[in-house]
This record gives C-alpha cells, sequence and structure tokens, in this order.
C-alpha cells in the first residue's frame, strides 16, 4: 500500500460502485485503488469545506460527528464532501448503504479537496425516499487542479439517508 495511502479498495468495488466509470486518484498494485482525502482536523468555527458558507458546526460538523442526521439527500452529499475534505473515513463508510459499500475506504493524504459545486437535485428531501445530486467537485493533487463530477445516487436505510452510488464523469 502507498505510503500516502491508508485505507484502500479494490477497484472491482468502485467499478460497481461507481457505475463503471471510476477513476482512481491513484492505483495500488493492479487491484486496489487509493480515495483521495485532506487527513486532518477542522474547527468548529471554521468554513464548512461543503461550500453552503455556514461553520462547521453549523454545517457538517454534527453530521460527520454523529450528533445528527442529515435531513436530505443533499446535506449528506454535502457531509460526504466535507468527510473527503478532512479525512473522515468512518463517516464515509457510515453513511454508505450496507450493499455497495467496500469493506474500507482509502484517504490519500496528498490529495486536497477545494471546491464543491452542487449543479442539480431531484427528491432526497425529508418526505422521499431516493434522491439524486449532481454535482463537481474541485481537487488539486500532485501540483495539478482537477474536478470531478458525479451524479450520485441516495436513498434511506434505516431512517437514515445513505450514500447508494454515483456515475463519474
Amino acid at each position: 500500500m502507498s505510503d500516502r495511502c491508508h485505507v484502500t479498495i479494490t477497484v472491482a468495488d468502485a467499478a460497481t460502485l461507481m457505475g463503471g466509470r471510476w477513476q482512481s486518484a491513484g492505483t495500488i498494485g493492479r487491484d486496489r485503488i487509493c480515495w483521495a482525502a485532506m487527513n486532518t482536523t477542522l474547527d468548529d468555527n471554521a468554513r464548512c469545506p461543503c461550500g453552503t458558507g455556514l461553520t462547521f458546526v453549523e454545517c457538517c460538523g454534527p453530521i460527520l460527528r454523529g450528533e445528527r442526521r442529515a435531513p436530505t439527500a443533499e446535506a449528506l452529499m454535502r457531509s460526504r464532501f466535507a468527510a473527503f475534505a478532512v479525512g473522515d473515513r468512518n463517516h464515509l463508510l457510515r453513511s454508505w448503504h450496507p450493499d455497495t459499500r467496500p469493506g474500507d475506504v482509502e484517504l490519500d493524504d496528498g490529495m486536497r479537496w477545494l471546491r464543491l459545486d452542487v449543479e442539480s437535485v431531484s427528491g432526497g428531501g425529508p418526505f422521499d425516499t431516493t434522491g439524486t445530486v449532481e454535482f463537481t467537485a474541485f481537487y488539486r493533487a500532485d501540483g495539478r487542479r482537477g474536478q470531478l463530477h458525479e451524479l450520485s445516487t441516495f436513498s434511506r436505510f434505516d431512517g437514515a439517508w445513505v450514500y447508494v452510488d454515483g456515475a463519474v464523469e
């Protein structure tokens, strides 16, 4: 496993989870990939990385800490972006549907998630059972900027919103 990676999932799992269109931040051997995130902590009074303009404690912080549930699919997607940004792999796994959840998630300390743009939301409200969120996430890795465009699918599981899968372009 790479010294920049702490956890990996299989390429087959990632391809299944991402509709066969996933391209990893890095390949570990032939069949493992490294998912990227900054491994840091964030002060509660700092701006939330998800881009709402709220502080971390007003926005995604309590969701990442398990103090409250995401009220909508969009809020869960934003919390998952924040989890990648601060390196919270526990929230990523906890918020993943058990039918599609990998055994573990790889976080890459060398990748910084910079910005999240939510482009569209369908369903995913307080009274819905499913929803989709289309977004673009901007990052920096190895001195280069990049972006990831995804249409994510969410559903309710035991009353909570969970990430099911996503189609990455």
